[in-house]
């Protein structure tokens, strides 16, 4: 005779499997419900808080081996006491490896950061590529371990990305989960990597999603508390860099200095921007003259920062050492001009090598001493109405990072939860505001949006620019067999007269030509080979196009202002 007892328990074991089977089928089938969805959320926070963490550990031990230190918060002072060949060899070997990793990896050779985030939330319901993704955090850990001068936050983001990528095709999520799942991922990676939660949130919001959606709000900021929890269990609740005590606004005479110091960072904030444009094209045009395989490209580049670095080993890794030395006032005004000419310089160089990283850390480093630089020049000529020139450094390293970012909200909450100061908080805002104001007029919003504005990705203009591309003209047409169909020889004798679409082009090609041809339909077609005539498909309607157009727009205008 069977155990009553244990036969209770099989049972409720068997129907505890058929609950939770139920509930993964309604899961996939109808989507998360909130609640799912805040668990959903703290679950991506965590897996993304802790990827920053080793990210951040790694890039430690990693440095630490090359370079011989333990302690790598000195490391560029450690670094000038090491041989010549040494300094050289290191970026050399580390960008060779990276070029390796990246030809075979990744598509173009090229790593993914945050602007490809951005791309992913806009363009394609949140998603980001996984496998290129994996490859370009590897090669920005070893690019940022052997000497390349770029920050941890790009790969970090990415990073993330991928997390969120991951399960949102596990779940299946819509466009609109998707998206969400993402912008708590970034929010975790952005808080577990500064140990900034506010910032984190309203970054996943102001820069990847792009807008402040009420409902987004509540399970990014889960997310968002997860990652910093991760930080302070390893780091504690300390912060980033230290302040002397005299940073402090003491006159409201010096707001004009203030709105002088924001225009000046702007203007640094562009120059760094192009400059890195410009060492990109001029890299590529290099590359495709000489026939140089991409894969030795991330070694050249390695090369002429380990050349730098033999003199200036300043420009080695994220820099953070030379950043509290501008915060404290440790440098002097020829320094803090010299570090930040070679900081972009450094940086311009490891981006045209492709070889992994973020803007935002040196955009941190090049604004502390720009501010500096401002401070130590200002506050000799007004000293009557002056406070500390330090504050000019603080309020500088914020303008510049806003600027290169596109962000002034979630950067002025960095920068504050990254030093603890929030008593100087109008001497940055003013900086901040006029900065990116400034900048925004002389590129594309951001360096990230600049960035996908050159690969032909419309993303700065809004959803009104970018929604086009997002439809193939195969999805919109109506085909031969549709009982709604154009005439076929009405659509042959077009065709004739070159009038017709590719089934694989998008809306974004097919608009303007209805609007040079004033047609209602187009024919579309497939190519069947060089010297044969296109293959009919279908037509593609004017009304149709509209109207799938509109569609995207009202759902995008809904899902921004729910």
């Amino acid at each position: 005779m069977s155990n009553p007892i244990l036969s209770f328990l099989a049972e409720s074991l068997k129907q505890a499997g058929r609950t939770c089977r139920g509930g993964w089928h309604i899961l996939l089938d109808r989507g998360p419900s909130q609640i799912q969805f805040w668990f959903i959320a703290l679950g991506i926070g965590i897996a993304a808080g802790f990827a920053a963490l080793f990210f951040r550990k790694g890039i430690e031990a990693l440095q630490a081996a090359l370079y011989g230190t333990d302690n790598i918060n000195r490391l560029h002072s450690f670094a000038e006491t090491l041989p010549w060949y040494w300094i050289l060899g290191i970026p050399i070997a580390g960008g060779l490896v990276v070029g390796l990793i990246l030809d075979r990896y990744t598509p173009g050779g090229r790593v993914r950061a945050v602007s490809d985030v951005i791309e992913g939330a806009a363009l394609h319901d949140g998603r980001v590529e996984m496998r290129a993704g994996i490859a370009s955090a590897v090669s920005s850990l070893i690019t940022l371990s052997s000497g390349g001068s770029t920050g941890r936050e790009g790969p970090v983001v990415h990073m993330a990305a991928v997390i969120s990528t991951w399960v949102s095709e596990r779940i299946r999520a819509s466009g609109l989960t998707g998206r969400d799942l993402l912008g708590c991922a970034v929010a975790a990676a952005v808080s577990a990597s500064f140990n900034a939660p506010i910032a984190g949130a309203l970054f996943a919001l102001e820069v990847v999603l792009r807008h402040f959606a009420v409902h987004a709000f509540a399970p990014i900021v889960i997310a968002s508390v997860a990652g910093t929890v991760i930080n302070r269990l390893e780091f504690g609740g300390v912060t980033e860099f230290r302040l002397p005590d005299s940073s402090v606004f003491q006159f409201y005479q010096e707001l004009p200095a203030f709105l002088l110091l924001g225009g000046i960072c702007g203007f640094v904030a562009v120059a760094l921007m192009w400059t890195i444009f410009w060492s990109e094209d001029m890299a590529s045009q290099i590359q495709d003259h000489t026939g140089m395989p991409r894969w030795l490209r991330p070694a050249v580049s390695g090369a002429m920062l380990g050349g730098l670095a033999i003199w200036f080993p300043h420009i080695i890794g994220v820099g953070y050492e030379t950043t509290s030395a501008a915060l404290t006032g440790e440098l002097v005004l020829h320094e803090a001009i010299v570090f930040c000419i070679l900081k972009v310089i450094a940086v311009s160089i490891t981006m045209a090598g492709r070889m992994g990283g973020g803007v935002f850390s040196p955009a941190l480093m090049i604004g502390a001493l720009t501010g500096l630089a401002f401070g130590l020049i200002a506050t000799p000529l007004f000293p009557n109405v002056s406070g500390s020139h330090t504050l000019y450094a603080l309020a500088g390293m914020g303008a510049v990072a806003a600027a290169v970012l596109g962000a002034p909200i979630s950067t002025t909450l960095i920068v504050f939860e990254l030093t603890g100061d929030w008593q100087t908080g109008l001497a940055v805002m003013v900086s901040v505001s006029i900065s990116t104001a400034l900048s925004s007029r002389l590129v594309h919003q951001s360096f990230f949006l600049t960035q996908l504005e050159r690969r032909g990705v419309h993303v700065a203009a809004g959803p009104q620019a970018y929604l086009l591309a997002m439809f193939q003209v195969k999805r919109v047409m109506r085909p031969m067999d549709d009982e709604r169909a154009a005439p076929e020889d009405h659509c042959q004798k077009l065709i004739e007269e070159g009038l017709y679409i590719d089934a694989n082009a998008t809306l974004e090609a097919a608009l303007p030509v209805f609007e040079r041809s004033g047609l209602t339909f187009l024919p579309v077609v497939t190519q069947t080979g060089e010297g044969q005539a296109p293959e009919l498909r279908g037509a593609l309607f004017h009304v149709d196009a509209l109207r799938a157009y509109n569609k995207a727009l009202a759902a995008t205008a809904a899902e921004e202002h729910s």
